[in-house]
């Protein structure tokens, strides 16, 4: 069969069997609640200081790491309490959990930690039991010591796009990489097939928990299901480089690919960003000889740090639009300011304006090029209100206020919002802090005063006639501090849709209180309470 009958004939462009890709995500699902598991019984340990309570297991939590630090790190710093076979990375926490082959291993690296200062990447570090004995896997393999040349990349927070050309040129460096599939239907997740097992561990320890730019697009690194990858279409998404003769596929306008491995966007170098050259630490050739053979160094004939040079095929023609075109828009039920409080969670909203001529549709002009992207990636095809979103690039550069009329709802079509508060990535600080996440069925809300109660935000639902939540959560605070956080699981995605677009920014106002608080709502990293 040809490439081109084998393409039609694949329900999907990307011919990676549809079990590898569930595979890959329910791998990712479990790793996630695993990793929630144990921050929350970290945080149980830390408030009861009861260790010693806690029966000796060969997995350790590690707390208090510094931002920058990558799986060799730890490996290098802890092996020489015992050989390593496993190590999970939490890099939003700052933690992560490390299997020894022998619980006396781990209990001489508990003890030390107990007894003096250990250092990871140059900062001091804290030890505790887990109370698992094993850190769950995503492969089936029994063998702990197992590994896979193709490895599961889960992209957390990813500002800039994710193709085939970053993530090559990110991990051909530490072993030859034959295929790449990129898919998106659980946030954005790649599988990576290297040429052997040795390649992929070498990656895996040297690029797990790091920033592809700086403070986003951070890496989270599994070993996948599928030994092999099946590619049949070298384009953004997929690629087989042991196949260059596999038809590209033309899409016309795209993304712009030059700017992602160069300097950030020039739309934030007035805002603080600066020029940024992406550098990825390599472990070190120095490692020290002992411990696991899994993660001996291997001398790499690179610098400690790469930097990444522009990649020089280009077959699409960058677009340089920074407005959308939202169609499908319920006209009774939306408006612009419905529109800001979905579309913000992905970058700054300057002006929205409903078509007059158009029923149904709005241009939203955003702050750059790369806000579209993400939120095209992010919110096409979404169902709000009963009606499914359709969000692409508009040919227009910029939106205009020009045939002003009124909305269903009595409000004005054209709204300008470059100078709101609530947009959320006006300086490099506040970009840093948005963890960029597909709609999900749990809310994290926050900035919401001490005396809310659940009661409250279930009321505040059913007076603005949006669903209720079915789970709620709020995360401990400080005596101190004048606001609370936590997180509203919904029945489905669609009703946690349908209450960020209608409750974001809403404004509270508490008896005897001066300025009112403005509720704040994103998608959540968790899958369910």
């Amino acid at each position: 069969m040809s490439v081109l009958e084998e393409y039609e004939r694949a329900p999907k462009r990307l011919k990676v069997c549809s079990e590898e890709l569930e595979d890959g995500e329910e791998s990712d699902s479990a790793s996630a609640e695993e990793e929630q598991r144990w921050s929350s019984a970290a945080e149980r340990k830390d408030s009861s200081s009861e260790t010693h309570r806690i029966a000796p297991s060969p997995v350790v939590h590690v707390r208090g790491l510094c931002e920058s630090v990558v799986e060799a790190d730890l490996v290098e710093s802890l092996e020489k309490f015992g050989n390593i076979c496993y190590v999970m990375m939490m890099p939003f926490k700052r933690q992560a959990l490390v299997e020894f082959e022998e619980v006396e291993s781990a209990d001489r690296c508990v003890s030390c930690g107990s007894q003096e200062a250990v250092y990871i990447a140059g900062q001091q570090a804290y030890f505790n039991y887990s109370t698992s004995k094993r850190i769950t896997r995503p492969t089936n393999a029994d063998d702990p010591n197992s590994g896979n040349k193709v490895l599961l990349l889960s992209i957390q927070n990813p500002l800039y796009p994710i193709t085939t050309d970053v993530l090559y040129t990110v991990c051909n460096p530490i072993g030859n990489v034959l295929r790449i599939v990129i898919f998106k239907r659980n946030g954005i997740q790649a599988m990576v097939e290297f040429e052997s097992i040795q390649n992929a561990q070498k990656a895996k320890a040297a690029l797990n928990g790091a920033d592809i730019y700086a403070g986003c697009c951070t890496l989270k690194i599994e070993y996948a299901r599928p030994s092999r990858l099946n590619v049949i279409r070298n384009d953004n998404d997929s690629w087989d480089y042991t196949k260059p003769f596999l038809l590209r596929r033309e899409r016309g306008k795209g993304r712009q690919r030059q700017a992602i491995l160069g300097e950030h966007p020039s739309s934030y170098s007035n805002n603080g960003y600066g020029a940024h050259c992406p550098l990825l630490p390599l472990p070190s050739s120095s490692g020290g000889g002992g411990g696991s053979s899994r993660y001996k160094r291997c001398a790499v004939d690179v610098g400690e740090v790469v930097s990444y040079p522009l990649p020089q095929s280009s077959s699409y023609t960058p677009h340089c639009s920074s407005v959308a075109m939202v169609s499908g828009l319920h006209s009774a039920s939306m408006n612009c300011t419905r529109i800001f409080n979905l579309f913000c969670l992905y970058g700054n909203i300057e002006k929205v304006k409903f078509m007059k001529s158009v029923p149904g549709t709005a241009l939203v002009e955003m702050g750059d090029e790369y806000a579209v992207d993400r939120a095209i990636t992010h919110l096409n095809s979404i169902k709000v209100f009963g009606k499914r979103l359709n969000v692409c690039v508009s040919k227009q550069h910029a939106v205009i206020p020009s045939q002003v009329f009124e909305l269903e709802d009595g409000s004005s079509s054209y709204k300008d919002f470059a100078m709101t508060r609530n947009n959320r990535f006006s300086s490099a600080g506040q970009a840093s802090k948005n963890i960029i996440q597909p709609p999900s069925c749990v809310l994290h809300f926050y900035n919401v005063p001490p005396s809310i109660t659940e009661e409250d935000l279930q009321r505040l639902c059913s007076d603005h006639d949006v669903p209720g939540f079915i789970k709620y959560k709020v995360f401990d605070a400080k005596p101190s501090s004048k606001t609370i956080s936590g997180l509203l699981e919904f029945d489905s995605k669609t009703h946690a849709v349908e209450v960020l677009t209608v409750l974001n920014h809403y404004q509270i106002r508490i008896p005897n209180g001066s300025n009112p608080y403005t509720l704040k709502l994103c998608f959540s990293t968790s899958s369910h309470l």
